[in-house]
């Protein structure tokens, strides 16, 4: 009993190591390529916006959402970018996170000729991957969370692509504290999704953005 404690623990040791090693790889690989001040920000023909939904229990505004267009909107009045991609999921009737992005965006100012809808960006890793395969898109800014745009800027750089990354305003509190904690575990998926040669769920016929 005492022998099998200690292999669980072992094993429970070497996991949470192998977790901070991928977490501390993503960071690293990201080191100086997010920004947090639209100033700092090179221009880029397009600026990658990372899908979420506006809802949280279909009650409540997520400020992740609301955090990120308030980002890709000030990104695109200062002129930093021509055109906003909103890259998301569309994979069930009544959900549908590009739509709804792009209607706060013109909201907000930005004219529907700035904006370009991809609706099978399920996971971060296909909205990066069509970006590139689908779009044409090489070097871009990547617009979310910090965290977010690390686990990205990481992804795009296995494919080759040039990318950085405009930090929305991020979120404290319980539900804050909560997606981050997740993001480790997503960060530990990247490594696998890579190993494995995961693709896109989709890829589809290219689109030119002009």
């Amino acid at each position: 009993m005492i022998k099998w404690l200690k292999r669980l623990v072992l094993l429970g040791f070497i996991g949470i190591l192998v977790i901070l090693l991928m977490n501390f790889a993503v960071q690293q690989k990201s080191k100086g390529k997010t920004f947090d001040t639209v100033a700092e920000v090179p221009a880029k023909k397009v600026g990658l916006l990372l899908g979420t939904g506006k809802l949280i229990r279909g009650k409540w505004i997520n400020l992740f959402y609301k955090y990120r267009i308030e980002a890709a909107v000030a990104l695109y009045k200062s002129g930093k970018i021509k055109y906003i991609l909103i890259s998301g999921d569309n994979s069930r009737e009544g959900y549908d996170e590009p739509t709804s992005m792009k209607e706060d965006l013109m909201k907000a100012g930005v004219p529907e000729s700035a904006i370009v809808l991809d609706y099978a960006g399920f996971r971060t890793l296909d909205s990066v991957v069509r970006c590139k395969k689908v779009f044409g898109e090489e070097d871009i800014i990547v617009i979310s969370q910090k965290f977010h745009n690390e686990r990205a800027i990481y992804l795009a750089e296995h494919f080759n692509i040039r990318a950085v990354g405009y930090n929305a305003k991020s979120i404290s509190g319980k539900y804050g504290l909560k997606v981050q904690l997740r993001e480790y575990l997503a960060r530990v998926k990247v490594f696998v999704d890579i190993l494995f040669k995961v693709k896109p769920k989709f890829l589809g016929k290219k689109i030119e953005i002009k």
